[in-house]
């Protein structure tokens, strides 16, 4: 039986937030990753825009018998995009989720939790090591205001990172002008 693949390229990438079977690393061609402020909650989205020029480092795993409907629910917000074409290597149908414009607000709006912003660097230095963290931050764009909610974690996956992630993460904020000191 074939089983139908997403592209994770934010917090599925972390494996810790799932059980999705048959995780492998892969590669999405012309598409990159941005922030996305929108008008149906207050944290910025992670999303994905075509772009001709970007491949973005990410995950893919199956969604056994083609059953979307958890998966939709966790990604609520987002609407499913047929990226099949654009996976190397791809051998089964492969969608990845992307913020719907109907959605979207000015830039800078709301804040990106940096509860999410860990649990997908940690995903990134667990798949990629460290030039997955690298990766994140050079092929993400629209950064906006982080609020650093560590202490008490908004985002319902939130994870612990070792204090090398916590460092990595807070020189790559601070590089984009936003210490988390």
């Amino acid at each position: 039986m074939t089983h139908p693949r997403f592209f994770g390229y934010g917090s599925l990438v972390n494996l810790t937030t799932h059980e999705y079977p048959d995780p492998q690393t892969a590669t999405l061609k012309g598409w990159r990753r941005v922030w996305r402020h929108t008008s149906i909650q207050e944290p910025a989205f992670l999303s994905v825009e075509p772009c001709d020029e970007t491949v973005l480092l990410g995950v893919t795993a199956q969604v056994p018998h083609g059953d979307w409907v958890a998966l939709d629910e966790r990604e609520s917000g987002y609407q499913r995009k047929d990226v099949t074409h654009l996976i190397d290597g791809a051998q089964m149908p492969t969608a990845v989720y992307e913020v719907e414009a109907r959605h979207y607000q000015a830039p800078s709006v709301n804040p990106i939790l940096l509860s999410y912003l860990d649990v997908v660097v940690q995903g990134y230095m667990d798949m990629f090591g460290d030039e997955g963290a690298q990766h994140f931050f050079d092929t993400t764009h629209n950064w906006g205001p982080v609020l650093n909610d560590r202490a008490d974690p908004r985002y319902p996956r939130a994870r612990k990172l070792t204090a090398a992630q916590t460092a990595t993460v807070n020189e790559y904020l601070a590089k984009l002008g936003q210490p988390q000191d």
